[in-house]
């Protein structure tokens, strides 16, 4: 097998620049660490943890709403309602205007656990932030929301992207 000559050069991501593995990365770190505490305090996980969150600014809402909001898989975020109510964190109804949604509101218990898990993620959220000047984090936030707000376009360009340069070449997975 022949060796690539030095005149070819290899392309690879730069990780110390390569802003999606950052802010992957800095996600799966604070996710799995805060994970832990709310499973340890309350059999909380992260997953509904997040929608507790959601529940609590909301007040009600469908899997799909949540799924829009949060990112999860549809599907991940049903699995995790029929949990939560299953433990007694939300209850389930039926949508008035339209019969098929189910919509999950907080219980007592939902809530209380919310509120116990809150201080916790707050103080998660103080010290990953306490490295930043007060007006360095309102920068931050201020990227953050645009960077978030612009990921449809990065999913339309990519989708353009796929569609110009790996022409018959998509796998469907399984």
């Amino acid at each position: 097998m022949k060796r690539s000559s030095k005149s070819q050069k290899q392309q690879h991501v730069d990780l110390q620049r390569y802003v999606p593995a950052f802010l992957t990365w800095i996600s799966n770190k604070l996710s799995r660490g805060a994970s832990q505490h709310y499973l340890r305090v309350h059999g909380v996980g992260i997953e509904t943890w997040r929608l507790l969150v959601l529940l609590a600014v909301e007040g009600a809402l469908t899997a799909q709403h949540a799924s829009k909001v949060i990112g999860m898989d549809k599907a991940s975020v049903s699995r995790c309602f029929k949990s939560m109510q299953a433990d007694g964190l939300i209850t389930m109804s039926l949508d008035d205007a339209d019969g098929r949604l189910r919509i999950a509101t907080l219980t007592k218990q939902g809530r209380k656990i919310h509120d116990d898990i809150l201080g916790i993620a707050l103080e998660r959220e103080r010290v990953l932030l306490s490295v930043l000047k007060p007006q360095e984090q309102e920068v931050l936030i201020s990227l953050l929301t645009k960077l978030h707000e612009n990921l449809h376009q990065v999913e339309v360009a990519t989708t353009d992207y796929v569609k110009r340069n790996f022409k018959n070449k998509t796998k469907v997975s399984s």
